[in-house]
């Protein structure tokens, strides 16, 4: 039996419930968790300048780009074109992997800093440490759910004509 058009727009109709739903929403964690990360590391001392550098490079790229692609999607611009399904889906699968590397090196500098430092430098690197593996965990699943929305996109523009 062919789809109908009535079909087509509920498959739509589907999406736009699915996409609006539960990984929009991770858009506003990650930030908070990314705004975290950057304010830790920024406000503590730097034993390891190479490792901290990457951490401070990771969580402000991955803060502008959610921020853009949040922004993007409260426009509206993400039911128009499949590019810009894989563009999230390819983002947050390169997020998750900085937001990895970064967690790793923030977990190393904070280990190494244990009994060289204050106790507060030593905490705020810690958290860096949690908030970051949080964030990585946030990516992770992001770049999932972004995954299921491509190959449930492009199902969907199978159907239509």
């Amino acid at each position: 039996m062919a789809p109908t058009e009535e079909s087509d727009d509920n498959l739509m109709r589907i999406y736009i419930e699915i996409s609006a739903a539960f990984p929009d929403l991770l858009f506003i964690v990650e930030s908070v968790f990314g705004g975290l990360v950057w304010i830790l590391v920024a406000s503590s001392l730097v034993p390891l300048p190479l490792l901290q550098g990457w951490v401070m490079f990771a969580s402000v790229f991955c803060f502008i780009g959610t921020t853009v692609l949040f922004f993007s999607y409260l426009i509206g611009s993400h039911y128009k074109e499949i590019s810009w399904v894989i563009l999230e889906a390819a983002y947050h699968c390169i997020a998750a992997v900085f937001y990895l590397s970064a967690a790793v090196l923030e977990g190393l500098a904070t280990i190494s800093m244990h009994n060289s430092f204050t106790q507060e430098h030593y905490l705020e690197n810690a958290f860096a440490t949690v908030f970051s593996s949080t964030a990585t965990l946030l990516y992770v699943n992001h770049a999932w759910f972004s995954l299921i929305r491509w190959k449930f996109f492009r199902r969907i523009r199978r159907t239509l004509p």
